[in-house]
């Protein structure tokens, strides 16, 4: 874009002429002339300026880019993140898989259940193992996608170093107002329009036609004299008043003019879907961690006890277990939701919203 805004400062070239009158040497009149053409109306002053606009845009496309690679890194971490998290949570589940096995085999030995409850305990382990070993899974295809994101030369890493447990931030009102005047895609726009507005300039300016001065010398090998020549020559627009192509200008200044109100109404359609879902899984995850987990947590500690003094059959473990992990699964989903959602705002907005102190190693 530099290279078209060089070539837009650029004047016209002159043009060397010359003219022989007559093939006889003894009469002959040769004049050598220098034209320049001088461009009037604004012409050059219209043609840097759209040339401006574009290399401006071809900028803020790049930043646009930048903000859509980082958000997508963004979140490939944190879906590393909330993979190994859930490998965790899994790890812990079949700890509790476990200890209900032994309680049942306990119980088994000492005559008080029968056979069925061991075997259904055993069932209940061997689940919560597949469940490991898909999250096991997930963990590596994440861990891959965010090396491919990041290039082979920054693949050497063991873990991702974060804390799942902290949500994303919900930015104010007052500050993505700021940056939704100033994202990439408003931007991109805005600056088409002035493109298209300096074109139209360039089409009206080429109305007013621009004038050529001609100076040289005449020689007539006759007389032997050599007179100065001077001339001035203006286009009669009287043909072509490029009406044409200044209407066509027009309406593509008016199809720009209506594509940035339809981008600020899109953007604002989609930062608002963002933040509402921003706002709804934030809601969601710290109503399950606060109130809903611990319920099931002390509800499933009471199931096992109970089942240890004979109180509870060990269908009821097996439901208190069945819910606690699928809370705590939800409650997962629900962080790595709110992530993604935070990254879609930073790359609609161009901007990192998200509080910074996530690192990776």
């Amino acid at each position: 874009m530099e290279a078209a805004e060089m070539q837009a400062e650029a004047r016209p070239n002159p043009e060397l002429g010359v003219l022989v009158e007559d093939t006889n040497s003894a009469t002959r009149t040769t004049t050598v002339q220098w034209a320049q053409p001088i461009e009037l109306g604004g012409k050059r002053a219209a043609r840097q300026a759209a040339a401006a606009r574009a290399r401006e845009q071809a900028a803020v496309a790049l930043q646009a880019k930048q903000a859509e690679l980082r958000a997508t890194v963004a979140s490939a971490f944190f879906e590393l993140l909330g993979a190994q998290e859930q490998v965790r949570l899994s790890t812990a589940s079949l700890d509790l898989a476990r200890n209900a096995t032994g309680i049942a085999a306990k119980r088994l030995q000492a005559g008080k259940v029968p056979p069925l409850e061991q075997a259904k305990a055993q069932v209940a382990e061997a689940a919560v193992r597949t469940e490991l070993a898909q999250a096991q899974s997930e963990q590596m295809l994440a861990r891959q996608r965010l090396v491919a994101l990041w290039g082979k030369a920054a693949s050497a890493f063991d873990v991702a170093q974060g804390n799942a447990e902290v949500l994303p931030d919900l930015p104010s009102d007052r500050l993505v107002g700021e940056l939704m005047a100033q994202a990439p895609a408003i931007r991109l726009a805005q600056l088409d329009v002035a493109r298209r507005q300096a074109l139209t300039e360039g089409e009206r300016a080429k109305r007013i036609p621009d004038v050529t001065v001609t100076m040289g010398a005449k020689r007539a090998a006759e007389t032997g004299r050599t007179q100065a020549v001077i001339g001035l020559a203006i286009p009669l627009p009287i043909m072509d008043s490029n009406k044409g192509n200044l209407l066509e200008a027009l309406r593509r200044e008016e199809q720009a003019r209506e594509t940035l109100t339809g981008a600020e109404l899109q953007l604002q359609a989609e930062v608002s879907q963002a933040l509402e879902r921003l706002r709804l899984t934030r809601q969601q995850v710290q109503l399950l961690r606060g109130e809903v987990l611990p319920i099931a947590q002390s509800a499933y500690d009471a199931a096992v006890k109970g089942y240890e003094l004979g109180k509870f059959a060990f269908l009821d473990v097996l439901d208190a277990q069945r819910t606690l992990f699928q809370l705590r699964q939800q409650a997962l989903r629900g962080a790595a939701d709110a992530y993604r959602a935070a990254a879609d705002l930073d790359r609609l907005l161009g901007q990192n919203t998200r509080p910074a102190g996530q690192s990776q190693e």
